[in-house]
């Protein structure tokens, strides 16, 4: 299967070790900047691929079936919908765009043309998140009260002075945005995915040189009677602390923790039917950085869907349902009252000129 990628930044690493191992035919680079090509290309002996700055020229020359976009976030949307057109499947970074509108219309288009997207939410692939999953869909948990997600982590001036995009409203968002959507896909996953209300509070209190929040607080109601905690921040001193999640239920109680909830930490339920050291042994990973392993089951799985013509595991509504439960956060904190889900119409330009000074 002829696949290319689409942007050479930080996160590309990861997706070209997934390609690799898939068995994908890396056809081509793309980036605007020629050096960050080169550096990946050596990188991963990559040096005889194409390597293009414009990726309309790479589609049209080398015909992908799959594309994965890994540019800054406020082009996501564009460059999906440029694929789409040319019939190209999609692998979509996070977000998968940064308003509602956008989100729709790529979902829309991919329906009409009969393409897959995936959005591309690696940590539901987790050993440890897998294994929380089976547990919710098995009902252990019985009626659920309530979850949290805490990220917990430092971006200093130098990682946003490497991007000029990073932390804009018209490219990125802040904190809750790009460090964890990850994090708030999976409590709203976990908690039913049918979100009802939400109160939240965001503020910029250490990041004077970007535009979005570095903090974030809020509270969710979902449909099925459960609430939601959510806490994330990029404010943390000197490094990265956490990303955990938690699930409470009325027979259970479940703590994934970890550098990305790569480590189950706590596992208990009341049915008995596992010994919570063995799985807290099995289901737990160790990986180097704060993307973890799940961008390669991640691969497996949309080339599974391309082959069998179904959906993908996360697919397009999955990124939307992430996307809008953060720009409902950001709703609340800008209006200082209740939002209300599903949103109608909501971006992160609704928000520009929201922390001046």
């Amino acid at each position: 299967m002829k696949y290319v990628l689409i942007g050479c930044g930080r996160i590309s690493p990861n997706h070209i070790a997934a390609a690799k191992s898939s068995g994908l035919e890396i056809a081509g680079l793309c980036d605007q900047n020629p050096d960050m090509m080169k550096d990946k290309a050596l990188a991963f002996h990559l040096e005889n691929v194409h390597q293009y700055t414009d990726y309309h020229e790479m589609l049209e020359k080398e015909k992908p079936e799959l594309a994965a976009v890994a540019t800054e976030s406020g082009r996501h949307a564009a460059i999906a919908l440029d694929c789409i057109k040319a019939g190209c499947h999609l692998i979509i970074e996070k977000p998968i765009a940064l308003s509602l509108a956008d989100a729709d219309a790529v979902i829309h288009a991919a329906r009409e043309r009969g393409v897959r997207v995936c959005a591309s939410h690696q940590n539901r692939f987790n050993k440890s998140v897998q294994k929380i999953r089976e547990a919710v869909e098995n009902k252990r948990f019985g009626r659920m009260f309530y979850g949290t997600a805490h990220i917990r982590w430092c971006r200093d001036r130098e990682y946003y002075s490497r991007a000029a995009w990073r932390g804009t409203w018209e490219q990125d968002g802040g904190a809750l945005m790009n460090q964890c959507i990850h994090n708030i896909d999976l409590l709203r996953w976990m908690m039913g995915d049918e979100a009802e209300e939400v109160i939240g509070i965001t503020d910029r209190l250490n990041h004077p040189y970007i535009e979005a929040e570095d903090l974030g607080i809020a509270l969710v109601k979902f449909k099925n009677g459960s609430y939601g905690i959510i806490e994330g921040t990029t404010d943390l001193y000197p490094k990265n602390l956490e990303e955990t999640l938690y699930l409470f239920g009325e027979k259970g109680t479940v703590k994934a923790g970890g550098q990305s909830v790569n480590r189950i930490e706590e596992w208990r339920f009341s049915d008995g039917l596992d010994d919570p050291q063995k799985v807290m042994k099995e289901f737990g990973e160790d990986p180097p950085n704060v993307y973890g392993y799940g961008h390669t089951p991640l691969y497996a799985d949309v080339i599974d869907a391309i082959k069998n013509n179904r959906e993908p595991y996360v697919n397009g509504e999955a990124g939307k349902r992430a996307l809008e439960l953060v720009l409902a956060v950001y709703k609340s904190a800008a209006e200082g009252r209740p939002v209300k889900l599903p949103l109608d119409h909501c971006s992160t330009m609704d928000f520009k000129g929201r922390f001046k000074g």
